[in-house]
């Protein structure tokens, strides 16, 4: 059985988000910085928030992992800048239903990181695909800041 094109498209978007992707590097003043290990695969990512007068202005993350870590972690920093955190804890918990559960009530809120909606269907991935939003989850509530 093949590949519909609709599924061969998503998976181009997710190669192209991982060997290109967003916001990948460093930031030169973070607010805000974690770095998560995921111990299943081996994937490290180091998230860094910009975090001004109640919104994340910008966001980074750099490491290495699996296509799926790091195409997430581009689509992820790409959607949380604007968000106040508390739009960004709610954009987590979203995330983490579409990957576990395949459906969640307003995936047009995920913006382009629904693409990775079928890693559902493969619960190993499911760690992958949610380092860098726990990362950020992490770092907007338990105070990761930098000095």
């Amino acid at each position: 059985m093949g590949l519909t094109r609709l599924d061969q498209l998503y998976r181009q978007v997710i190669l192209d988000e991982a060997y290109h992707p967003r916001h990948h590097g460093k930031l030169a003043k973070p607010t805000h910085e974690i770095t998560v290990r995921n111990p299943s695969c081996g994937d490290v990512l180091t998230l860094q928030l910009q975090v001004s007068d109640g919104k994340v202005v910008d966001a980074a993350f750099a490491g290495s992992g699996c296509t799926i870590s790091q195409a997430s972690g581009s689509l992820m920093t790409d959607r949380i800048i604007g968000e106040t955190p508390q739009s960004v804890l709610d954009l987590v918990g979203q995330f983490s239903e579409l990957v576990i559960e395949g459906e969640v009530a307003d995936e047009d809120a995920l913006g382009d990181a629904a693409i990775l909606k079928g890693v559902h269907q493969f619960p190993a991935r499911v760690k992958c695909a949610t380092l860098a939003w726990k990362a950020a989850a992490q770092a907007l509530t338990k105070g990761a800041e930098h000095d």
